[in-house]
């Protein structure tokens, strides 16, 4: 066993388990005051959920082995409860529990990110029951279409689901998603458009009405985030090599680039550059080089970044043109983003993208990733969500929701004033 690798694996896994808190402290102080327990609350109710559900089945269901290698929805029914992956094997890169926790971090960031696009307006426990329907259903199945590692006849192990290896065997080429473009924010971003229109529009929803209440927050969320993400993505490669060290200036390179050009895009067209931009820019850039982050150079990763940061940063104003309320622009950022990525990498991919020696086979096969992972979540979520809504009720009442729902919901306040009284 490789104790070094082991310990990379460990910490990266530690990082990107920071990334929920991060993001609850974005997506906190992205809503208004009387809403920000109730929106960080979503975050760590899916961290609580998601961390006991991976641990009971969702990792049998997300890496069902070998023969559910290409199956679009398969289960290691040995694996319930993890109690076969406990022992090491001698020839082991690593033991397979540290793959298990590192694994469990994305599903727990993945589902907190659909949150962003309700909200103001969610019941707590209609969110928790969808996320675990949700998880199970989507997150799962599909983290298993991109990241299943099947063995290989030598030990090692033979990369990918249905999306990476079944493409491979069908055009020659897999779909590149090193990080989880797909599997992560396309996922994601998907299920919040859904959500966002079971749930409506939040009361008095139009341009410039709904502030940040708190940018400070937006600011020290981005920051955990963008920490998190070298574990997130330079993790990725199971392995301290080079590989992992492209993934980490590329995590360096596409943000930074990202978060440039989104201040720009707010100069033109608002006249001010902001502080929240910036925050938006960084993830913008951030989700746009997660597919990416270990298949292009680092030149091709500022050029992405650009990209990302211009178009996000243009996305997010769909929600007022089409009409649905996407409240922490999940949908601008993340789907947008994820679909950039990924995309991407049919024009850059190094060796296989179309302007770097390859053919339009690489750009064909990410969009059939692209594609079927964007139906498949939207679809489901849309049902769930529907159900929720129709049976217990989804959304909070419109009076709550002016008044502000964490004390309804949770009983709490986010910014108490001191007693005067002695």
């Amino acid at each position: 066993m490789d104790q070094g690798n082991t310990a990379f694996i460990l910490i990266a896994a530690a990082f990107v388990l920071l990334m929920t808190p991060g993001l609850a402290f974005f997506y906190g102080g992205l809503v208004k005051a009387k809403s920000v327990i109730s929106m960080m609350m979503l975050s760590f109710g899916a961290l609580g959920l998601i961390g006991v559900l991976w641990v009971v089945f969702g990792y049998a269901i997300a890496f069902p082995g070998a023969e559910g290698t290409l199956a679009p929805w398969a289960i290691d029914w040995s694996a319930i409860g993890l109690n076969s992956l406990l022992e090491t094997p001698e020839d082991a890169a690593y033991p397979p529990m540290a793959f298990v926790c590192f694994q469990a971090t994305f599903a727990i960031l993945t589902v907190a990110l659909v949150s962003g696009a309700i909200a103001d307006r969610a019941k707590f426990g209609a969110w928790m029951l969808f996320a675990g329907v949700w998880a199970t259903i989507v997150y799962f199945p599909v983290a298993s279409w991109v990241f299943n590692f099947g063995l290989a006849d030598d030990g090692s192990f033979a990369y990918g689901g249905w999306i990476t290896h079944g493409l491979q065997e069908t055009f020659g080429v897999g779909a590149i998603d090193f990080a989880g473009g797909t599997a992560v924010h396309i996922n994601a971003g998907a299920a919040a458009l859904a959500l966002a229109l079971v749930l409506g529009k939040r009361v008095g929803f139009q341009k410039g009405v709904h502030v940040p209440h708190n940018p400070p927050f937006v600011l020290l969320g981005a920051g955990l985030l963008w920490f998190g993400w070298f574990g997130f993505n330079a993790g990725s490669e199971l392995a301290a090599d080079g590989t992992a060290a492209l993934a980490f200036i590329n995590t360096i390179a596409a943000p930074a680039a990202a978060l440039l050009a989104w201040l720009v895009v707010e100069k033109i067209k608002d006249g001010k550059p902001t502080s929240v931009g910036a925050a938006s820019g960084a993830v913008a850039g951030l989700v746009a080089i997660t597919p990416a982050c270990a298949s292009v150079q680092p030149i091709w990763a500022i050029l992405l970044g650009i990209i990302a940061g211009a178009v996000c940063a243009l996305a997010i104003e769909l929600k007022f043109k089409l009409g649905f309320d996407d409240s922490l622009d999940v949908v601008g950022i993340h789907l947008v983003g994820g679909l950039i990525g990924t995309l991407y990498l049919g024009f850059f991919a190094n060796g296989t993208g179309l302007f770097l020696g390859g053919d339009a086979t690489q750009l064909l096969v990410q969009a059939i990733a692209a594609i079927a992972v964007l139906v498949y979540s939207f679809v489901l979520a849309y049902v769930i969500g529907f159900a929720i809504e129709k049976t217990i009720g989804f959304r909070v009442k419109n009076e709550d929701e002016i008044a502000g729902i964490d004390t309804v919901v949770h009983g709490e306040a986010g910014y108490t004033l001191a007693d005067a009284k002695v």
